[in-house]
């Protein structure tokens, strides 16, 4: 073979030697660009490993950390510090907590701002509480908890005092010395009595219209001299035993606020021709709602109702325009609806009721535990002269106001049971049959206590009180 370059022949062996040689180089470049490919494939694998590797942590991590708008996402951790109860519905109650993540908490139409830190403090007009406190951030997301609160009212031992003893200068003073000695806590004094007249000048329009509202004592001036004493001041209404409404009422065109007779007449009983008004009308029922309501805005501490009840006698031989339920029904549901009215006045809520009411309930439409419900305290009028001999197995109850007093008291806290409504009975300070001194006063005060409860109030149509049975404090 003659060789391209030189001209010359080669030998076939030579051209076999180089053919291999340049085979050889053709391998090598072949293997060395497949081992480059190949390292450029596990860079690719391994670039593509780390990325992947990238990926997951910034997964768990963003998950472990969420972001601003994931937070704000999240409701509030609320949480309320027990709410300790009040002693006066005209106190505010201080709600205080946490709500980390929030910046307002609320209470219906109530709110706060959350601090920094996650704490708040919401004060609310008064208690009970029976409500929900809602925490709510910035992005308007809420968590809400219960929220609950009692009034628990302080002892109570009180003395009547009428309208015209309280504007009596020998009267009140009597009176306010009982309280500078500490014998007293707490004065009752009328705001409308058993003639149907406001003892002040009130301002609900039907007490103006009708004439009942007067001017014989200054509220508010006698409020505030009592409470800059320390002494707490329940008013006494009394509520369907108003001749002079009923007797307004029936020449004015509105006989169905007034108890009739099956003959359409004014029902008439021992307390007057025409005495009555109907607890069945809106009317009259709105009409001692604004009293007390007027009173608790005043200052009064508390509004105790006394005749809520029917006329005693036969049912028979009584009509009640309007009514849908049974007398004791209507009387006991009377309440349940001033309840919250009353209360948010800053009143609390109490009803004096007979002692019999505890057995005898249908006589006078007082079911006691209905009525104690919707009530803070119950003051049954357990006067022992006004009881049978042999009543609650007592011989001579009016000669024995020990006895009669324990007992009549274990049945109506037995009737209460189960409420929170407290019994504050009536006493007696008066002679009827037989004659009532200290001894006599403190033997029912000592029943009372004795029988479990902490307070009463003395009973003196006379307002003279025997300061000589009550302790100081």
């Amino acid at each position: 073979m003659i060789s391209a370059k030189s001209g010359r022949h080669e030998r076939p062996g030579a051209i076999v030697m180089r053919n291999r040689r340049l085979w050889k180089l053709v391998c090598t470049l072949l293997m060395r660009l497949r081992a480059i490919r190949r390292r450029r494939s596990a860079l690719l694998a391994v670039g593509a490993v780390l990325i992947l590797m990238l990926a997951t942590v910034l997964f768990v991590f963003g998950r472990g950390r969420p972001s601003a708008a994931t937070a704000e996402a999240r409701p509030p951790q609320l949480e309320v510090a027990p709410v300790a109860a009040a002693t006066s519905y005209h106190d505010p109650v201080m709600v205080r907590g946490t709500a980390i993540g929030a910046t307002t908490v609320s209470v219906g139409d109530r709110s706060a701002p959350v601090a920094a830190n996650g704490t708040f403090e919401l004060a609310l007009p008064h208690g009970p509480l029976d409500t929900t406190l809602v925490a709510t951030s910035k992005a308007g997301v809420q968590a809400t908890a219960p929220l609950k609160a009692g009034v628990t009212l302080p002892r109570i031992r009180a003395v009547h005092v009428t309208a015209y003893a309280w504007a009596y200068d020998p009267m009140r003073e009597a009176v306010l010395d009982l309280a500078r000695t500490g014998r007293i806590d707490t004065v009752q004094l009328d705001i409308k009595d058993e003639d149907g007249m406001v003892g002040y000048d009130s301002q609900v329009a039907l007490a103006r219209e009708s004439g009942a509202a007067t001017a014989i004592y200054d509220a508010p001036a006698a409020l505030k001299q009592l409470h800059d004493m320390g002494v707490r001041v329940v008013g006494r209404l009394v509520a369907f035993r108003d001749p002079t409404l009923a007797a307004w009422a029936w020449h004015n065109g509105h006989p169905d606020w007034v108890i009739q007779n099956p003959g359409g007449q004014p029902y008439s009983s021992g307390y007057g021709a025409i005495a009555f008004t109907n607890f069945a009308s809106p009317e009259i029922r709105s009409y001692n709602r604004d009293l007390a309501v007027e009173a608790g805005h005043l200052g009064f501490d508390g509004v105790m109702y006394d005749y809520i009840r029917r006329p005693d006698g036969n049912l028979a031989v009584m009509r009640f325009p309007g009514l849908s339920e049974s007398p004791s029904d209507s009387v006991a549901n009377f309440l349940r609806d001033i309840e919250a009215p009353i209360h948010e006045a800053g009143a609390a809520l109490g009803a004096a009721v007979f002692g019999i009411a505890a057995t005898r309930p249908d006589e006078i439409a007082q079911d006691i535990p209905s009525m104690a419900r919707y009530v803070d305290f119950l003051a049954p009028m357990l006067y022992p002269s006004h009881w049978h001999a042999g009543e609650y197995d007592v011989a001579n109850p009016n000669s024995q106001p020990y006895d009669i007093i324990f007992r009549s008291l274990q049945d109506f806290r037995s009737r209460t049971e189960g409420t929170a409504a407290q019994v504050i009975p009536w006493l007696q300070d008066f002679s009827l049959g037989v004659s009532y001194g200290d001894a006599e006063v403190r033997a029912q005060i000592d029943a009372t206590y004795a029988a479990g409860d902490n307070g009463f109030f003395l009973w003196s149509p006379t307002v003279s009180y025997h300061g000589g049975a009550l302790t100081p404090s």
